[in-house]
């Protein structure tokens, strides 16, 4: 296993949708960081990255966490640890873009006879860089969630509305209900380029673990530009994947972050 850095999606990949990462999840992660270098690359906000993955991982090894690196909100911001998890860069949406998107929502959801019906929290929430549709609100239960559109198919017809009224902005699919609206450009390629030119990591360096490969999914573009990607339709299959990886791997690779760039 000659790759350097392992990258993962969040929801439907480490833990399941807007739930907290399990204990088997964490255990193995850090073993996986005693081997290889580890980024998690969402759509999710910071907080929800406290919420579900930091907190789960309850790791106080500040060798390990030098060698985690997160990506929120489809990589528009980053965190790297520095003896507390600090803030690289972060690209916010104007107020003007921000209701540009709200409006189109607004009008493909018209048009596509979305009816809301109970709701768990907001459907439609402004992250700063992004803006998400979820169809039941973010913190639905998760079987709810699961029934509403298991093949994507509804989440696809909404983005064929909304790619008509945001032609320059980014729209994809993520998640188990939601569609991310950021600027253009801003995908998990830009999330993969993010990560080389501030990690230095070489695009043949990298796996990126998936649950959304599929075309128009969010972790479609990755495998658009060449980066070795294996899909997982859970996080049960992420973790046959991970314990794949820790055991074909040597002990000494990436054992510290000598070899990670301090590139800012």
């Amino acid at each position: 296993m000659q790759k350097k850095l392992i990258v993962f999606d969040l929801d439907g990949t480490l833990a399941k949708s807007k739930s907290p990462m399990d204990e088997e999840m964490a255990s193995l992660l850090k073993k996986l960081l005693t081997k290889k270098a580890v980024a998690v690359v969402s759509g999710g906000s910071y907080n929800q990255y406290q919420k579900q993955f930091l907190s789960s991982l309850n790791c106080s090894d500040e060798n390990l966490l030098k060698k985690l690196f997160l990506f929120p909100t489809c990589s528009t911001s980053f965190y790297r640890f520095e003896n507390e998890w600090k803030e690289v860069y972060s690209q916010k949406l104007s107020d003007e873009e921000k209701k540009k998107i709200f409006n189109a929502f607004e009008q493909a959801l018209k048009a596509f006879g979305f009816k809301e019906e109970k709701a768990y929290g907001d459907i439609i929430e402004d992250r700063g860089s992004q803006v998400t549709f979820s169809a039941l609100g973010q913190q639905a239960p998760l079987e709810e969630k699961k029934q509403w559109d298991p093949d994507a198919k509804k989440r696809l017809r909404i983005k064929e509305e909304l790619d008509k009224y945001l032609p320059e902005f980014e729209v994809k699919i993520g998640g188990t209900t939601s569609i991310d609206v950021t600027m253009k450009g801003i995908d998990k390629r830009f999330g993969i380029q993010q990560i080389e030119k501030h990690l230095g990591f070489k695009i043949e360096e990298i796996l990126y673990i998936g649950d959304a490969l599929f075309e128009g999914g969010n972790d479609y573009p990755v495998k658009q530009m060449g980066v070795e990607c294996i899909e997982v339709n859970s996080p049960e299959d992420t973790k046959k994947e991970i314990e794949t990886i820790i055991s074909s791997s040597s002990a000494n690779e990436v054992s510290g972050d000598s070899n990670i760039s301090e590139k800012s």
